[in-house]
């Protein structure tokens, strides 16, 4: 009942609400018409003398017989009011910057050297949580998820619908893809080509890893350079600390793998900035400076639709004056 009661009052309007002070003489007229009328100037002792001479004198002034025209008044005014069932709509433009996250998944993302709350973290999970923020942050934004280990996988088309995005973010875990190494080249040619499709004025790949590209055709600084041919920046974002490894069931012999000066002059030669992240905080505030670095308000407009009630209203008025139109052409008034 509430809710019926709320969604009236939200949407229900008078367009025309000036028309509503029409019931302020309708009020007198109503007023007046349950008055007395004056007394008789004549003035008999016994009246049954003149019971047969013509109808019962009527005892209200301003009486008219019929009161279905005066409640056709309210219907009637209401109308003129043009009653409306209103809809307003917001709708939202892209801002125009359009975003893919290719983000590293290679075994080495498995070392849990972040912390959260005092437990110790993998690198995915850290990651995920600030790209899941991240994308948050950014409701007006296409944004798109590219994963990538031994080979890239586009995980998720360039979107505006940001929670299917992360449906799909949350479904990235390690040994996703079959294929093993830090194909870092091939990701950044497999978020160019979905970025070059698109028609925007600002194009940004953040690319977040841990390690050194050594698999794919495609050499890093190769796919850097085809980027910034089609107009793209790409950030570079190196997680982890110089003493994080792999277990030894990985490898035999765990080896620190950065390439922060490959990373640095990916960043640099496509015009963007280069981050190492060494714990969450830094992470998260690597993130929230990207996020401060492109921004770009997006248009929005506001589209009001009105469904208009004022045919039901003028119906009923219409009907209430031929009924009594009706009732006075069954009760004629008494011949004179």
């Amino acid at each position: 009942m509430n809710d019926g009661m709320n969604d009236f009052l939200t949407h229900f309007r008078f367009a025309q609400p000036q028309w509503l002070f029409l019931f302020l003489p309708c009020l007198i007229l109503l007023l007046l018409r349950r008055g007395r009328g004056s007394e008789s100037a004549v003035r008999f002792s016994y009246l049954g003398i003149l019971a047969s001479l013509g109808a019962k004198v009527r005892k209200t002034a301003l009486s008219i017989g019929l009161p279905w025209f005066l409640v056709a008044l309210v219907p009637a005014i209401l109308a003129m009011a043009r009653p409306v069932w209103r809809n307003t709509l917001q709708s939202k433009s892209a801002s125009g910057i359009d975003i893919v996250v290719a983000l590293d998944v290679s075994l080495s993302m498995s070392i849990d050297d972040f912390f959260y709350q005092g437990m110790p973290l993998k690198r995915l999970d850290a990651a995920k949580g600030v790209v899941k923020d991240f994308i948050e942050g950014r409701p007006d934004d296409r944004i798109g998820l590219v994963i990538y280990s031994g080979q890239p996988y586009i995980s998720g088309p360039i979107t505006l619908d940001h929670e299917w995005l992360l449906e799909k973010l949350a479904e990235v875990r390690l040994e996703i893809l079959e294929e093993q190494g830090t194909a870092i080249g091939s990701a950044i040619a497999a978020s160019a080509s979905k970025l070059d499709a698109r028609d925007s004025k600002s194009k940004i790949i953040v690319l977040i890893t841990d390690g050194a590209s050594n698999s794919g055709k495609l050499s890093p600084l190769e796919a850097a350079g085809h980027a910034k041919t089609l107009g793209i920046k790409i950030y570079t974002v190196a997680i982890g600390t110089k003493e994080g490894r792999v277990s030894r069931g990985i490898q035999k012999f765990p080896r620190q793998e950065f390439d922060l000066p490959t990373l640095k002059e990916i960043a640099a030669l496509t015009g963007g900035e280069h981050y190492w992240a060494q714990n969450l905080a830094e992470l998260a505030d690597t993130f929230q400076t990207i996020d401060r670095l492109e921004k770009s308000e997006a248009k929005s407009h506001i589209i009001v639709e009105d469904t208009e009630l004022y045919p039901g209203f003028a119906a009923v008025s219409f009907l209430l004056v031929l009924f009594g139109a009706l009732g006075m052409a069954l009760s004629p008034p008494p011949a004179p």
